[in-house]
């Protein structure tokens, strides 16, 4: 299967390891949290507060919150604006992200 950077014969700096969850996910310079996820096959990393419904990428702009994210320990993060950095550990966020 080809991957975007194929598709746009892009020719990014080296990859380099993020975890979600504990997984490694490898990501891009210049990716964004969300597409790196996304591009390890990863599409949902929250559940809703009330329901606990699956949520991942919708706007892709940071207006509709759905990709809320846990990163480097700080909840509520919006994982289409927040740019992958070596080593971060992410984690998939339950409802607000806090003990509620």
């Amino acid at each position: 299967m080809r991957t975007p950077v194929d598709l746009a014969a892009a020719r990014p700096g080296p990859a380099f390891t993020v975890t979600l969850d504990g997984r490694e996910i490898e990501a891009f310079p210049g990716q964004t949290v969300a597409a790196a996820l996304w591009a390890a096959g990863v599409t949902s990393w929250r559940t809703t507060r009330v329901e606990g419904r699956p949520r991942g990428i919708f706007c892709g702009i940071g207006v509709c919150f759905d990709c809320l994210v846990t990163v480097n320990d700080r909840p509520n993060q919006r994982a289409c604006l927040v740019p992958a950095r070596p080593g971060d550990a992410i984690r998939t966020q339950d409802g607000t992200g806090h003990d509620d």
